[in-house]
């Protein structure tokens, strides 16, 4: 059963408020995570699942708040190309790329290039959407005690990942 200090194995499929899918695990490779307020999942999702076990089935609709949040007209940064983490020749507006920041990765937007710099909408790309994920408890295990001090999950076998 789903519960702090577990690791989720998942699968899932992300759709809007249209019911246009926007993304999905893929059959092979459920989502993975360490479960228990670590920030590894949105926080209402994570409170959905919590007591659910592997088989089990749901659907959860999310409003923007209780997902990516509501999108702010403000939120357009010009930043220098060398802070993007994906590194390219070319880039285009309406790409969504990674800055990185003091808080570490952040997703972002392009909406202008330039020479040296790019503006970028530092929005989630899924600001201001209303989601509904459909989702299948693939498996539960009991984490370790490295994934809970790292405070994320190793893979499925609890080894897959070192720091």
């Amino acid at each position: 059963m789903i519960k702090k200090n577990t690791v989720v194995a998942f699968h899932y499929v992300l759709r809007d408020e249209a019911g246009v899918q926007m993304e999905a695990s893929s059959l092979d490779e459920p989502m993975i995570y360490l479960h228990g307020g670590y920030r590894n999942l949105l926080p209402a999702l994570e409170s959905a699942i919590e007591g659910r076990s592997p088989g089990e089935e749901l659907s959860i609709t999310l409003p923007p708040e209780k997902a990516y949040g509501t999108r702010r007209e403000d939120a357009v940064q010009r930043v220098p190309i060398k802070h993007l983490l994906q590194k390219k020749k070319r880039y285009q507006p309406g790409e969504v790329v990674q800055v990185n920041t003091q808080e570490g990765a952040r997703d972002c937007v392009i909406v202008k290039v330039g020479k040296f710099n790019v503006d970028v909408d530092t929005n989630h790309p899924l600001a201001g959407k209303t989601l509904t994920f459909d989702i299948t408890i693939h498996d539960v295990r009991d984490a370790t005690a490295d994934e809970i001090s790292h405070r994320h999950s190793h893979g499925w076998e609890g080894g897959g990942h070192h720091h």
